[in-house]
């Protein structure tokens, strides 16, 4: 189901003014208030939704999302029906070269990282108190392991009081870039889900169940027992729903939190179009199943004035925005990676000038 945000407060009266300036790079203001629209990533929902009103509070501009999922963020901004996508998915050639024959490079500007945590319903096991190897969740999804109390399960769990209960999979039926994220790690860890199945927003699953966003696929995971799912870890936290401990690549158990979240971004190569995949990290304190958010955006602007609001804000949201991910269970992006967004952001240009110069 699509969710419309909408971040203008009851009664505010603010009106536009330029967005918090970063030392060396001057803001501009448009020369009339505009406001934008997005789609695209459930992912990063819950971070947008905050970085929309604190934005709004600050400049008077209003952004509208549709929490679509990012493969329907990727249609939309390539169709230009919106004035910027959303994707914790890479981009694929077809979809860059449906997107450059639309309207030229699109930029993925990251926004920040978090964790796809595996989320379960057993009646009798506490939150992280079931353990998941990375061959065992891949096994799950493969639909070769279909009982809790499969020996391959107790040997991870001993103590645990594992059920004789079939195993419900359920996983995303839309394009969705945390499928992309779920998927890239099970393809690096099973051979045979890389030549099965694979890696991107949709895919073909062996079974058994799909739901409709983040919220699709908690609800199914939480009215069916036995169920196992997968889902944002700061949608987990806001709703309650239990999630498992995983094995990393260095053969530790860790439990998803910021910290193994950011764990998994240090010692990655980012290149300068920032797109990689943050998947089974050799850092032994990382937490395995992380990537990173990105904004989609064309490279050349049609709109002065909405392209001038929009790189506004994305470059609050990579300095200022940054205070509120921590709490809301996401990542603060790395000097690094900010370094990284700020060069994709100064390179948006409207009929060729640059909308932000240093």
């Amino acid at each position: 189901m699509a969710i419309l945000v909408s971040v203008v407060m009851a009664g505010c009266t603010a009106t536009p003014t330029t967005a918090p300036a970063t030392p060396g790079v001057p803001v501009t203001t448009p020369s009339q208030p505009v406001n934008l629209n997005g789609a695209g990533a459930t992912f990063p929902y819950p971070l947008y939704s905050k970085w929309f009103d604190e934005y709004n509070k600050l400049t008077g501009v209003q952004i509208n999302y549709q929490s679509i999922g990012s493969g329907g963020g990727i249609s939309q901004v390539t169709a230009g029906t919106v004035d910027f996508g959303a994707s914790d998915g890479i981009m694929t050639d077809t979809q860059i070269a449906a997107s450059t024959a639309a309207g030229g490079a699109i930029l993925h500007i990251p926004m920040t990282s978090g964790a796809v945590v595996v989320i379960y319903n057993v009646p009798g096991i506490v939150l992280s108190g079931l353990k998941l190897t990375p061959d065992i969740l891949a096994d799950i999804y493969l639909k070769k392991i279909t009982m809790w109390n499969d020996p391959r399960i107790s040997s991870q769990n001993p103590g645990v009081g594992l059920p004789n209960t079939s195993i419900a999979v359920v996983h995303r039926s839309d394009g969705s870039g945390t499928t992309n994220i779920f998927t890239n790690y099970l393809s690096k860890v099973s051979p045979e889900w890389a030549t099965k199945v694979g890696n991107a927003n949709s895919v073909n699953w062996p079974g058994d169940i799909g739901g409709s966003g983040n919220a699709g696929v908690a609800g199914q995971v939480v009215q069916i027992p036995g169920a196992i799912g997968y889902v944002e870890l700061a949608y987990a936290l806001q709703n309650n729903i239990m999630y498992a401990t995983m094995q990393n690549a260095k053969g530790n158990y860790i439990v998803p939190s910021l910290v193994s979240t950011t764990a998994a971004a240090q010692g990655v190569t980012l290149p300068d179009d920032t797109k990689v995949m943050l998947t089974n990290s050799d850092n032994p304190d990382a937490y395995p199943i992380v990537g990173f958010t990105w904004i989609l955006a064309y490279a050349n602007q049609t709109d002065k004035n909405k392209g001038q609001t929009l790189v506004n804000f994305l470059w609050w949201a990579i300095h200022d925005g940054q205070q509120f991910t921590e709490p809301l269970g996401y990542a603060k992006l790395s000097s690094l990676a900010v370094t990284r967004a700020e060069n994709e952001i100064l390179s948006i240009k409207y009929q060729g000038q640059p909308l932000l110069t240093r």
